[in-house]
């Protein structure tokens, strides 16, 4: 059996691990004392175990975290991420847990923010959920978002103000999600009976 002869840190966040007094890989910092490698330990099966348990966690943490940067992802979205850059399955269900832990990982937040994002660029509550779905929000999480928007109606009637009450305002108004009666709403009673 190899025994941990040395750990030197490296470049920041890496340590080298020497076994039997050669060099034998650098590795991340976390997984090396997550795994409790340290001079003196033997490498047996249980150790070699927890020691790739724990690098694969800290790769799954390491690829969710670089999907992140760009923008916030849904749970689903980001789970789907890491099985397409083939992260074990266990790694992967680890990894989002501690990330939802964190609050890195928000459902209701990212549904909460783009619902927000899209009313304000003038779209309707079916393009929303419908956006919402797309991005793997749960539905709970979507129905909360879409309640805490102003209504609809109100939002239709900006358009209409903004655009002028005509009928290709209220194409406009179908092509962005909004219901018929938003739209019937935002034009007036008498809109509907119009030839």
């Amino acid at each position: 059996m190899a025994v941990v002869t040395a750990l030197r840190a490296q470049r920041p966040g890496r340590v080298a691990v020497d076994l039997d007094g050669a060099a034998w890989r650098t590795l991340p910092a976390e997984p090396v004392l997550r795994a409790g490698l340290r001079v003196g330990v033997e490498i047996d099966r249980p150790t070699a175990r927890r020691l790739r348990r724990e690098l694969r966690r800290a790769e799954a943490l390491a690829v969710a975290g670089r999907a992140l940067e760009a923008r916030d992802l849904s749970a689903r979205l980001l789970e789907e991420r890491l099985r397409r850059r083939k992260v074990a399955p266990e790694a992967r269900r680890e990894a989002l847990a501690a990330l939802e832990r964190a609050g890195v990982v928000d459902d209701r937040r990212v549904a909460a923010s783009r619902a927000s994002a899209l009313a304000s660029r003038g779209y309707g509550d079916a393009a929303i959920a419908a956006d919402l779905e797309r991005r793997g929000v749960p539905r709970e999480a979507s129905v909360e978002a879409l309640r805490a928007l102003a209504p609809e109606a109100d939002r239709a009637r900006k358009v209409v103000a903004e655009r002028g009450a005509g009928t290709k305002t209220a194409r406009f108004l179908a092509s962005k999600g909004f219901g018929e009666e938003a739209i019937e709403s935002a034009f007036g009673a008498d809109f509907a009976n119009r030839p």
